[in-house]
């Protein structure tokens, strides 16, 4: 059977068995495991475990359950409550201030914990039904939760950008540092959106009334809610960016740190404790099993000559090396509406990484632009995952039309973000470059 044949097959069935809603870890590894038996025989499945292994020796994976301990502990706390307490008082009193001081949480969040749900439920819960019964425009309200909450796989530490420095062998500390300006930059984008919106349609995020704005006393004392998430923020980034620890051991810190903020917030008991591991045994179980599969679906793909194939069919598109970069983010961004986030990570790296780095380009910078895709992934319908946290979370009347329609300004936004990282990718690779 030909090259051309199999690869149709192959993929062909991947799509067929995931349409069907089985599990990605198991339709990845099963179809890979069956196409490798067939086109190598037995001894292929000894190339499987030999990958598999080395991988699980990684001292950098330790770093993923850490995180999302830390995440699963700050997500109790009453750290965000407090936050957005702090961003009432000193934003409220302006056209869209609340919707922007709930950004900028999103923002700290992100700073802490690594993964995207952790700041869309607790914002979700906080800061949705206090801006809805402000008046603000149910939409901007879901749009603002929904893409701020996605800037923790981008803003360091991620969870993605240390699977992402794993397959494609590059630093996790550069990665952390490449994403700093880019999700500022995001960040800045989106606030300019709600600030433009609300002060050409006032309706839709009133200023509050003066007599909720507090006075500079209650201003100043409700700084203090930003002193502990700057002091793990410091402890995680500031410990990988100047050279004193790995991102391994800075995510230990980042564990302290979160056990010391629940402390402080008299949370920290065993309830909570016991709850966070389980959830963290969970998640990290999930990426521990689509990692195995990840590396049958690589060794079935090399093993069918896939790779040369899917390399020469890009080559050909016309448009030069621009149009290649411009094609395998669109495939990324559509996948980002059906396919785990980690998942489509570990399918489309092996297909991607070896082209970009024939093509000349930077892996750091093109990292960023992976991860801002995979961040508008988790917004975009139909199967987003930070759509399914909202929608569990919010008031009755809201439906999940509004939250679909709530995300279009954000994506456009998010998108314009990585163009503007495409033409100046001097925004990805400046820090890891000066830093590193």
């Amino acid at each position: 059977m030909s090259i051309e044949i199999t690869t149709l097959l192959f993929f062909l069935t991947l799509v067929f068995f995931l349409v069907l809603g089985l599990p990605l870890a198991f339709v990845l590894g099963g179809v890979s495991v069956l196409f490798l038996y067939f086109t190598w025989g037995v001894d292929a499945f000894y190339m499987v475990a030999s990958q598999v292994w080395g991988t699980m020796e990684s001292f950098t994976l330790v770093a993923i359950p850490l995180f999302v301990f830390m995440a699963m502990l700050l997500e109790r706390t009453g750290v965000a409550r407090d936050l957005y307490r702090m961003m009432h008082l000193w934003c409220g009193g302006m056209r869209g201030g609340l919707a922007i001081g709930t950004l900028g949480i999103c923002a700290v969040f992100g700073a802490m914990v690594g993964i995207s749900g952790a700041a869309v439920v607790a914002m979700g819960t906080i800061a949705l039904p206090a801006m809805l019964e402000r008046g603000y425009d149910k939409r901007m309200v879901l749009g603002c939760i929904n893409t701020g909450g996605g800037w923790g796989i981008l803003i360091p530490p991620s969870i993605m950008m240390i699977l992402y420095a794993m397959i494609s062998g590059q630093s996790v500390g550069k990665m952390f540092a490449a994403g700093v300006l880019p999700g500022l930059l995001l960040v800045a984008l989106t606030v300019t959106y709600v600030l433009v919106r609300s002060f050409l349609q006032p309706h839709l995020a009133p200023a509050l009334p003066k007599e909720e704005r507090g006075s500079w006393g209650d201003k100043l004392r409700a700084i203090r809610a930003v002193l502990l998430p700057i002091g793990i923020v410091v402890m995680v980034l500031g410990s990988i960016i100047g050279g004193l620890t790995t991102p391994t051991e800075a995510a230990a810190m980042g564990v302290f740190g979160a056990l010391i903020s629940a402390a402080v917030y008299r949370k920290l008991n065993w309830p909570v404790l016991q709850e966070a591991a389980i959830r963290t045994f969970k998640l990290t179980g999930m990426i521990a099993w689509i990692l195995f599969a990840a590396h049958a679906f690589s060794s079935a793909y090399q093993g069918m000559g896939a790779q040369s194939l899917i390399e020469g069919l890009m080559m050909d598109l016309p448009g030069g090396r621009w149009a290649i970069i411009i094609v395998m983010m669109a495939i990324v961004f559509v996948m980002g509406m059906l396919l785990d986030p980690v998942g489509i990570m570990l399918i489309t790296l092996p297909v991607f990484l070896p082209i970009v780095a024939s093509l000349g380009f930077d892996p750091i910078w093109f990292g960023v632009l992976f991860v801002i895709n995979m961040e508008i992934g988790y917004m975009t319908p139909p199967f987003g995952f930070n759509l399914f946290y909202l929608k569990g979370i919010v008031p009755p009347g809201i439906t999940m039309k509004d939250i679909y329609w709530s995300v279009i300004p954000f994506v456009i936004v998010n998108i314009i973000g990585m163009g503007i990282i495409m033409l100046f990718p001097e925004i990805a690779t400046y820090l890891p470059n000066t830093l590193f």
